[in-house]
Order: C-alpha cells, then sequence, then structure tokens
C-alpha cells in the first residue's frame, strides 16, 4: 500500500472518529440521564481529540 493510500485510510478513520463523537455528544445532551451522560460525554470528547490530532499529523505529514 502507498504512502498516500495509508493517509487516506489513516484521515478517514480520524473523519469517522469525529462523527462517532459528534453523535455521542447529541446522545449525552438530549438523551441520556445520570452517570450515561458524564461516562458518554467523556468518551466522546476523548474521541474528538483523537481525531483532531490524527487529522492534524495527516494533513502536515
Amino acid at each position: 500500500m502507498s504512502p498516500a493510500m495509508l493517509k487516506m485510510w489513516i484521515s478517514i478513520v480520524g473523519m469517522g472518529l469525529m462523527f462517532l463523537s459528534i453523535i455521542m455528544i447529541y446522545f449525552s445532551r438530549f438523551k441520556l440521564k445520570g452517570m450515561f451522560k458524564i461516562l458518554t460525554a467523556f468518551i466522546a470528547y476523548v474521541l474528538m481529540i483523537v481525531s483532531g490530532i490524527v487529522i492534524f499529523i495527516v494533513l502536515f505529514s
């Protein structure tokens, strides 16, 4: 696999993580209550940070 194709797949994973975090943030704000709300919000923000780092690395490499 060429380096360009590998970067493409890594960036798609980063975008998928960002989409997943947006869905989780929506559910944690409007649909869930209690401990599940805190847990999903924490996981969502961690995924958002990881996806931002992945896309930043792919963009500048």
